[in-house]
């Protein structure tokens, strides 16, 4: 009776342990299948990088070995944000007719904002025909087989500064922008987010270098949302753009902005130590941290670390970079 008991007993445990197993690998199978896309997508990422596109490869490098817990933690991080997919809403409320010289055309003001969400940094800017027509040209040289099946509104004989072709053109260069932005592979290029920031960043810099300090920093900070929402996975991209805030705050004698920016700028390239913006941006913090009366003998650390693993070479200032920057 004892034995049969026992055995029973034995029998009863086993089956319990059976069904728990059962059950949290269902469990396990359900959660996963309704996991969000975007996390899906994230976990697929960090399994199967050789499968992300080739410009998150080639522009995001693995953590270094010599990084400390706490930036290792911060990188992880800032990769986990990176997963979670941006939308971009693409819309065209209105157009003006400029008259130039000889020359008459029209301009389409492009509104871009975040889906999902209020969004109070919505980026405004201006482009005429000429500009889509460019940028369909140069995507058709790269992605042809994507652009397949993507139709241009085509140029008329006449008409062209009518009420109805501009409607027309209105709704047909918004519908053209939405269908660019839902190919991966297009709105991550670069001649996409070229189109889209390009012109501000070549008026900003230009500003920058006749030494027009306040026109350049406003025109970047307006641009700089865009930009960092179009280069979502790839952090190192907006380094420039953050630097020649960097110079403008430092040139307008806001060392606290200016360091501000730094550390944005510093953050993005922890992993990047080779990108030519490094060395100096951290000189620049240096002396931005020594004027501020903050901790700048980490910042020292780093810097005298590179110099020990790098021949010397010449080394612009940051400034001397950020001239240079959209010089044609």
């Amino acid at each position: 009776m004892d034995q049969d008991s026992h055995c029973t007993g034995e029998g009863e445990l086993l089956e319990a342990v059976s069904r728990i197993t059962t059950s949290s690998t269902t469990s396990l199978s359900d959660e996963e299948e309704n996991q969000p896309k975007a996390e899906i997508s994230c976990q697929v990422r960090k399994e199967n990088p050789e499968k992300d596109d080739m410009q998150d490869s080639s522009s995001t490098l693995s953590p270094n070995s010599s990084m400390t817990t706490k930036e290792l933690q911060e990188y992880w991080r800032n990769e986990k944000r990176q997963c979670k997919q941006i939308k971009l809403l693409f819309e065209i409320p209105s157009t003006r007719i400029v008259e130039h010289n000889l020359s008459k055309y029209v301009m389409y003001k492009i509104i871009i904002l975040q889906t999902g969400s209020f969004d109070s940094n919505k980026s405004v800017i201006e482009r005429r025909y000429s500009d889509f027509e460019r940028l369909h040209r140069n995507l058709l040289e790269e992605f042809s087989e994507e652009m397949e099946d993507v139709t241009f509104p085509k140029k008329t004989l006449t008409g062209n500064f009518t009420e109805e072709i501009i409607n027309e053109r209105k709704l047909a260069f918004k519908d053209y922008l939405r269908l660019l932005y839902s190919m991966k592979y297009i709105r991550r290029s670069k001649k996409f987010i070229d189109f889209l920031t390009r012109p501000e960043l070549q008026e900003a810099y230009g500003c920058l270098r006749g030494g027009q300090y306040t026109k350049a920093l406003e025109i970047l900070l307006e641009v700089i949302g865009l930009q960092e929402r179009l280069t979502r996975g790839n952090p190192a991209a907006i380094v420039p753009t953050l630097c020649a805030i960097v110079v403008c705050h430092k040139d307008l004698e806001n060392p606290a902005s200016a360091f501000e920016y730094g550390e944005k700028a510093l953050s993005r390239l922890r992993v990047h130590s080779s990108h030519r913006y490094y060395i100096p941006l951290l000189d620049t913090m240096i002396s931005l941290a020594y004027e501020l009366g903050k901790d700048f003998l980490s910042l020292q650390e780093k810097l005298e670390e590179w110099k020990t693993k790098k021949d010397p070479i010449r080394v612009f200032t940051l400034k001397e970079l950020a001239v240079r920057e959209y010089v044609r």
